[in-house]
């Protein structure tokens, strides 16, 4: 399906492909992209058109780091109807929850997941299947300015555990280590950040509690005008839990409030079943994280929710009619 995200997601688009000497417009119109979006951050526009755009960019500049100094000089106003979500709540650990619950209004091909153990939070950031092709930039992006948002509320010299990306190391970390200030992880199970529970239990000064119940109930409406649907939300809470293991639809129903059959049910009126759902979702980011040849194969096969690498090059064979060398193969031709 088609996912549209709001066209403040181009913000410094202009601006860094100028100082990387290219023409902005023209890979704007090249990627479909009217450069009327430029002018109004609400304009709704195809977050597959976004990502090749930002690809190009970065093919035509020779650089691999395009996204991440986008998001170098984000503010939390960038965000539209999420710089409510997280101004009016009381602390950061409840704003970053809002901004997951909320996501959706600025970007409908993102997934947002929070989770703690052990003193520690990993917040995980998911580009949902339907959008084709690489996506370095865009997670570079999303990442960075996840980042920019933590910092803006935690000052200049906070600094996360870790910052993690699934894609392989750049030639060079210059942007990284300038951006993050501390090197960044490459080759992990997910694209995110790692940070101390104890840094979001810092208050916000913003918060209102009669402006916060004013925001929520805005917000709760603009969301529930929103159309998604329930394999859109199947899908979400799929790519989420299958490199968890824990991926069943006993476990999706959970987490939507309802049991099995009403989820059979709503999947069923849209032509889906569930396990197409995850078949689907499979083959998506099995494709992304092949690509990437210095990621293990066990790796993926638990990545993708499989008990062993030799279920994983079955339902591989199976689905794409080849063995992944062979996949990789005709890719390089």
């Amino acid at each position: 399906m088609s996912y549209l995200l709001r066209s403040a997601s181009l913000t410094n688009y202009v601006e860094v492909a100028r100082a990387l000497g290219l023409d902005p417009y023209q890979h704007l119109s090249a990627a479909g992209i009217s450069r009327y979006a430029l002018l109004d951050h609400d304009i709704k526009i195809p977050a597959e058109a976004v990502a090749s755009l930002l690809e190009a960019s970065a093919h035509a500049a020779d650089v691999e780091d395009f996204g991440l100094r986008m998001a170098e000089t984000r503010q939390l106003a960038n965000l539209g109807p999420l710089a409510f979500a997280v101004r009016e709540e009381p602390t950061l650990r409840k704003a970053v929850e809002s901004m997951a619950r909320y996501l959706r209004l600025h970007n409908e091909a993102l997934a947002m997941r929070i989770e703690e153990a052990e003193g520690l939070v990993m917040i995980r950031e998911e580009v949902l299947n339907g959008v084709p092709g690489s996506l370095r930039q865009s997670k570079e992006l999303m990442v960075g300015v996840l980042y920019r948002l933590l910092q803006l509320f935690l000052g200049p010299s906070w600094k996360p555990r870790s910052v993690c990306f699934t894609h392989a190391a750049p030639a060079s970390t210059v942007t990284h280590m300038r951006v993050f200030g501390m090197p960044v992880l490459f080759n992990q199970d997910f694209d995110g950040i790692v940070c101390r529970a104890a840094d979001l239990d810092v208050p916000l000064p913003s918060y209102e509690p009669a402006m916060a119940h004013q925001v929520r109930r805005y917000l709760d409406t603009m969301l529930a005008q929103s159309d998604t649907s329930m394999p859109d939300k199947v899908r979400q809470l799929v790519i989420a839990m299958l490199p968890l293991g824990v991926c069943s639809v006993e476990r999706v129903a959970q987490q939507l409030g309802v049991d099995r059959r009403t989820v059979h049910h709503h999947l069923e009126q849209y032509g889906e079943n569930y396990s197409r759902v995850v078949n689907a979702v499979r083959v998506d980011l099995a494709t992304r994280y092949i690509e990437n040849r210095e990621r293990p194969l066990s790796e993926v096969a638990t990545l993708l929710g499989f008990s062993s690498l030799s279920a994983f090059s079955r339902w591989f064979s199976g689905n794409f009619g080849c063995s992944v060398s062979q996949w990789r193969a005709r890719r390089e031709r």
